[in-house]
């Protein structure tokens, strides 16, 4: 069954100025999303944290690093949750949670399913 569904555009080059700010990367991603990610996928994981919030009505003290969005070995996205997210989750019943990200245009988009 489908608990939640969010959807996220990010415009790359506003977010491209966003994360130069001192801290704003730090606080936005974990250091495995940093290696090797360029702006424009950066701006997809981004996109899909907020996709995530939407799907499941962003907890109270929401932090962002407690949504980890990372790619398997074949490019495939996949979010891993800790702390406040996976907390929201469990009390959702959430089992699944299904992530989709493009980039092109200068636009990120990311959509999520949750199901259980």
């Amino acid at each position: 069954m489908i608990v939640g569904i969010g959807l996220d555009l990010t415009e790359v080059f506003r977010f491209s100025r966003a994360i130069e700010r001192k801290g704003v990367l730090e606080r936005l991603f974990t250091p495995a999303e940093l290696i090797g990610a360029p702006k424009e996928r950066l701006a997809g994981r981004f996109a899909a944290k907020e996709a995530i919030a939407k799907a499941i009505g962003a907890p109270k003290g929401l932090v962002w690093t407690d949504v980890e969005v990372l790619a398997d070995e074949c490019g495939q996205p996949y979010i891993t949750t800790y702390g406040t997210v996976a907390a929201r989750l469990a009390e959702l019943g959430v089992t699944r949670v299904f992530v989709s990200i493009t980039h092109d245009a200068g636009v990120a988009a990311a959509m999520v399913v949750c199901e259980s």
